[in-house]
């Protein structure tokens, strides 16, 4: 498959085909005329990549689960730490949300005469 219909059939940009190959993530087997050809299991390799950054997940650490044979090997310790970031983020956000409907719906003149604005301020620090 060369590299114009495996951007066709991934709705991939050549360049990031191209730019895959370049950092190690996919490998071509060779050329036909200019354009480079790429085994049919490369598709599994472009789908897994896309899953994974869906997920958050950088080049780097996706490259960090590549195996010597080219195929991707999940590590869970990954997934954990990945987890475990975006229960960090969804706490913030939780913080951020309850802070903001208090300063919409906070009933004081002044939000500086308000107690739980004067919490808010405190728990900010």
């Amino acid at each position: 498959m060369d590299i114009s219909e495996l951007s066709k059939v991934k709705s991939l940009a050549s360049s990031k085909i191209r730019y895959y190959e370049k950092i190690g993530l996919i490998k071509s087997i060779g050329r036909h005329g200019l354009k480079r050809v790429f085994p049919k299991g490369v598709i599994h390799n472009l789908s897994f990549i896309s899953l994974a950054q869906s997920c958050g997940l950088s080049l780097e650490e996706i490259s960090s689960m590549l195996t010597a044979n080219g195929k991707f090997k999940v590590r869970r310790s990954l997934f954990t730490k990945k987890i475990n970031e975006i229960d960090e983020q969804i706490e913030k956000l939780k913080k951020m949300k309850n802070s903001l409907e208090h300063l919409n719906n906070c009933k004081e003149k002044d939000h500086f005469e308000c107690a739980n604005f004067q919490k808010l301020l405190k728990d900010a620090l």
